[in-house]
């Protein structure tokens, strides 16, 4: 069963920007850690929120990456690239954390993230095959030691190419809030296997205090209506 609150709202963007607005607005501390992600989705989800920008103080924003390509950040694969080209090259964050690949990059980036408090909102998509982050089915970052927050990983079906970074389930699980966006009918049998629970989708093991679920109608074949709310944790 999918963990978390299933929200299906009519634009996928839009609603995630009001979203991070809002947990922006609720923060508990004077920071505001944000972990962002990749794709499509994700494109379109940054630049609702840069059209949206005069409602957050950037100036206390702190950016983190759930998962990154090991690519030059100039490299158009590149998740940093993505996000700067939609959002970061438009507002005055605070901070900036790429994910840097590299003979120790997964044991710097997870010693970084142990030094200060738990990010308050994890960025999360979902890839047709099920994956979300860089956990890919059948990878070995499925089962990295529980106590370990980022992993280098590949897919070993070569469906999703270059090797990455990318935070483990314990390094979502320590996130405030968990959003996970997803949009178009070819997410659907996905988020289906989802919320089915099929372990071969690795986002049906996606856990934490908080985890939104914003899929627009497309994603679950046109059932649910507008704003209607499934799926209690």
């Amino acid at each position: 069963m999918l963990k978390g609150e299933l929200v299906v709202v009519d634009d996928v963007a839009d609603s995630f920007a009001s979203l991070v607005i809002e947990r922006f607005g609720d923060r508990e501390r004077e920071r505001f850690a944000v972990a962002l992600s990749g794709g499509d989705t994700a494109r379109l989800c940054y630049r609702a929120l840069a059209q949206r920008r005069g409602e957050i103080d950037w100036s206390f924003v702190d950016v983190w990456w759930g998962d990154e390509r090991c690519v030059p950040p100039s490299d158009p694969a590149s998740n940093a690239r993505l996000a700067r080209e939609a959002l970061l090259d438009h507002v005055p964050v605070g901070s900036e954390h790429p994910m840097v690949c590299g003979t120790e990059g997964a044991d710097d980036y997870d010693a970084a993230l142990r030094a200060v408090p738990p990010l308050d909102l994890i960025h999360l998509g979902l890839g047709p095959d099920g994956h979300t982050a860089s956990l890919f089915p059948g990878s070995t970052a499925l089962t990295a030691p529980p106590d370990r927050l980022v992993v280098a990983n590949i897919d070993p079906t070569g469906r999703n190419a270059l090797a990455r970074l990318t935070l483990t389930y314990a390094g979502i699980a320590r996130g405030r809030t968990v959003v996970v966006t997803v949009a178009g009918a070819g997410k659907a049998d996905a988020l289906s296997r989802v919320g089915n629970g099929d372990p071969s989708a690795p986002a049906s093991a996606v856990d934490a205090a908080n985890v939104t679920w914003l899929v627009d109608h497309a994603a679950v074949d046109g059932t649910g209506p507008s704003g209607h709310s499934t799926g209690p944790r």
